[in-house]
């Protein structure tokens, strides 16, 4: 499970995200990521952490598929939170191919747009 202070929770969060980060398009989903803009040596502050926020719509299946494709997502993104820098904002969008595919589907997608946001993976 994604820890508490991990979890990206305030609508105007998911709009930073959203509409000033990058993004990645992969079959199953779609990740936004808004890196971190803040000096982590700057004096008197504390560095923020990464956290990430979770969009699963009506499309991808009922509240049960919907309900399980967020778990497996949050769970992806536990282990995967060191690769980002500090104070970054993820909002990962699952399309509605989502609900039928598997944990290691789902793993290789996250994994293939998170390494071209990062700058790994060619346009």
């Amino acid at each position: 499970m994604l820890p508490s202070e991990n979890r990206l929770r305030r609508r105007e969060d998911f709009a930073t995200a959203v509409r000033r980060g990058r993004r990645a398009g992969r079959p199953l989903l779609v990740v936004h990521l808004r890196s971190g803009a803040t000096d982590p040596h700057a004096p008197g502050e504390s560095v923020p952490p990464t956290r990430a926020g979770f969009v699963v719509s009506k499309a991808v299946g009922g509240a049960v598929v919907r309900n399980a494709v967020k778990r497996r997502l949050r769970h992806l993104m536990r282990d995967r939170l060191a690769l980002l820098s500090p104070g970054s904002l993820v909002v990962v969008r699952a399309l509605p191919g989502a609900g039928d595919a598997d944990h290691a589907q789902l793993a290789r997608d996250l994994d293939a747009a998170l390494q071209r946001l990062l700058g790994g993976g060619a346009r």
